[in-house]
């Protein structure tokens, strides 16, 4: 059976950033409407089956009713049965749930913090990141029905290369020891407390080691992206120091804002090169904007940029695939 699952992150872009830029704001009801699009996408070309993870806003039963009432829903959709708890831990469980019953590919509606925690838990089965939530470099702008149709695509092909990329990621290391990951960046802050996991303040930000950096992103990959590229399929990412009296630079830390930020050229980090940080004073980490690892004075902290990331399905390609194949005809 053709089989997807989608998940749709009810917190994603609300969190504190919205108090003091200019992100764009996308409601529950717009992510209700985006997978309304995506099932009758992928429906239409061939998928029989979807399972969408439950929220407290009840999003994905709001897009089941509607298509039903309006007599357009083909595919058999479920949503998925378990406690929800109102956190990450719900779009953890429904990753395991959707490995569970063997769906050929995830839809994520969310945030790079989002995508993070799905690829956390999953290595095999292909993503499509959907944007909506704040500063994402990884996930991207969509219409939904062409999400729908590129996930119809991947259930009928399965994984082909002209499609399915392996993304890069950040090992994080303390001690020597694996501790976590990120997929776009990561930040070395002096702040002591996880609380509202937000980095608000530049000068908060110590170091930063980013897997992909261009001008065109938000957030922290946008200060090393002012100043050198590099792209989801260059082997490589970059590092620097701020607030080290080198030189400053313009960057869009917020959206709507540029930010004069004191920084290090940045140095090239090659694949699988690990660099070494002894922070002379706690803090935290930030993992792709979202400050959750804690460490103490003196501990070593190590970084490698590894592709080891999640297989992501290509939009574009998956359609330009289906299109010399006559899929559509």
């Amino acid at each position: 059976m053709k089989s997807i699952g989608i998940i749709a992150n009810p917190n994603s872009g609300k969190d504190v950033r919205r108090l003091y830029s200019y992100a764009t704001t996308i409601s529950n009801h717009e992510k209700v409407n985006l997978m309304e699009r995506m099932i009758l996408g992928a429906q239409d070309l061939g998928v029989e089956k979807i399972f969408i993870m439950p929220d407290n806003s009840e999003m994905g039963s709001n897009a089941k009713s509607s298509l039903e009432l309006n007599g357009d829903l083909k595919a058999d959709v479920e949503i998925l049965d378990f406690r929800i708890m109102g956190t990450y831990e719900d779009t953890i469980q429904a990753t395991k749930e959707f490995i569970k019953r063997g769906v050929h590919c995830i839809i994520i509606l969310g945030g790079d913090g989002t995508n993070r925690l799905v690829a956390a838990e999953n290595s095999n089965i292909p993503i499509i990141p959907v944007s909506t939530g704040t500063n994402n470099v990884y996930p991207r702008f969509y219409e939904g029905t062409t999400v729908g149709m590129a996930a119809a695509i991947l259930c009928e092909y399965g994984m082909q290369d002209d499609y399915i990329i392996q993304d890069k990621i950040i090992e994080v290391y303390k001690n020597g020891k694996i501790i976590d990951y990120a997929l776009i960046d990561v930040a070395i802050t002096n702040q002591i407390f996880v609380g509202n996991r937000a980095i608000e303040n530049i000068k908060d930000i110590s170091e930063l080691i980013v897997s992909r950096s261009h001008p065109a992103s938000i957030g922290f990959s946008s200060i090393i992206g002012v100043q050198a590229l590099s792209t989801y399929s260059d082997d490589f990412g970059y590092r620097t120091r701020l607030h080290c009296g080198r030189k400053n630079v313009l960057a869009p830390f917020t959206a709507g804002k540029m930010t004069t930020v004191e920084c290090k050229t940045p140095s090239k980090m090659e694949l699988n090169q690990m660099y070494v940080s002894k922070p002379t004073q706690k803090g935290t980490i930030a993992l792709d904007g979202e400050r959750i690892l804690p460490f103490e004075s003196g501990e070593l902290l190590g970084f490698v940029i590894r592709r080891k990331g999640p297989l992501r399905i290509d939009v574009e390609a998956a359609l330009e695939y289906g299109l010399k194949r006559k899929f559509f005809v």
